[in-house]
């Protein structure tokens, strides 16, 4: 069995970031993605606009140069996809990680189809776009129920309920209305949340004030069913239900905290933040690290690619012990 320099679990831009730094500094690496390359922003909505400008989400120095200053999905993919293959990065894709072992000074890393690497050193950099958060109500795994949301046209004059009240839901609730479908928003608070883009706030506020889009606060969905949802109020206790012939839970994502444990990384048993040292980003095990969005917890808005692509440089200067990049907007926030 080869055994690798670097192994990197995660395919996304944060992986492709520290697979590119191990390849300036000689390193023998080996990306292990589950999907395809960068397969969370695969799954964006197709039209989405990043909410950072596109030189925030470069990786490996090199340009992402387009006619606007954010860039959409297709445009993300295609850069990363191009600058994954001016580095010549060593992928295996569609392998999904089940756990990391080490034995003296090498790492086992078993997928779960049952295949074997071994590395010198883990970075674990597999974000949380795969992991939804679910409600365990009834009806949560009805084909008509998505946790991803996708393209409008499909929906056009049909009921569609969003669950959620961040950035994602607003987008998608404007969206849908532009494209003649009938929306109805719901969340537990007594409002939008204030994490909402602010360019977006009056938008969808002016909507809902015309009665475009409809909102049902201070509830939540205790069932789903084939044509409506049934909502609590939590003040009063009412009961009600509404028409849904497709419902998206658009209520944020977490880190896979199984996969973590399972890799011997003590977790916070509230945040589920890992254990790891701020500077060099190693956690509890030695020689195993952690890389973007996954060392975040349940605390997902505080690192984004802008900063996450900044812990590849950290990581691989300890590993080869050099002076270790200081990633400073990370240490103040997390």
């Amino acid at each position: 069995m080869q055994l690798f320099d670097v192994v990197i679990v995660g395919g996304g831009p944060c992986g492709l970031a520290a697979g590119i730094e191990a390849t300036k500094a000689g390193l023998n690496h080996l990306i292990l993605e589950m999907g395809s390359l960068t397969e969370s922003i695969r799954q964006y909505p197709r039209r989405m606009r990043f909410f950072s400008t596109a030189e925030n989400i470069e990786i490996g120095g090199l340009p992402f140069s387009i006619s606007s200053v954010k860039a959409g999905r297709d445009e993300a993919l295609q850069y990363y996809r191009k600058t994954a293959a001016y580095y010549h990065l060593n992928f295996k894709l569609f392998q999904e990680v089940w756990d990391v072992r080490k034995e003296g000074d090498v790492f086992t890393i078993t997928t779960t189809t049952g295949d074997r690497y071994q590395a010198r050193k883990v970075i674990m950099a597999t974000g949380y776009f795969t992991r939804p958060r679910w409600l365990n109500i009834p009806g949560e795994d009805l084909p008509h129920v998505s946790h991803y949301y996708d393209e409008p046209f499909k929906y056009s004059f049909t009921n569609v309920v969003i669950i959620g009240a961040s950035n994602s839901a607003v987008e998608a609730a404007l969206e849908l209305y532009r494209h003649d479908v009938n929306i109805t928003i719901v969340h537990r608070g007594e409002d939008f949340r204030s994490t909402v883009k602010y360019w977006l706030v009056p938008d969808v506020k002016n909507r809902v004030k015309e009665g475009k889009i409809k909102t049902v606060f201070d509830s939540c969905v205790t069932q789903i069913d084939a044509h409506h949802i049934t909502v609590n109020n939590l003040k009063t206790g009412e009961e009600s239900q509404i028409p849904a012939d497709f419902v998206f839970i658009l209520t944020g994502y977490i880190p896979d905290a199984a996969l973590l444990a399972r890799c011997d990384i003590e977790l916070d048993p509230l945040t589920q933040v890992p254990v790891f040292n701020k500077e060099t980003f190693e956690t509890n095990v030695p020689g195993l690290y952690v890389c973007g969005t996954v060392l975040a917890g349940i605390y997902t808005e505080k690192v984004f690619i802008e900063n996450g692509r900044e812990h590849a440089q950290a990581i691989i200067d300890h590993i080869v012990g050099r002076e270790v990049h200081k990633v400073a907007e990370l240490i103040q926030r997390i």
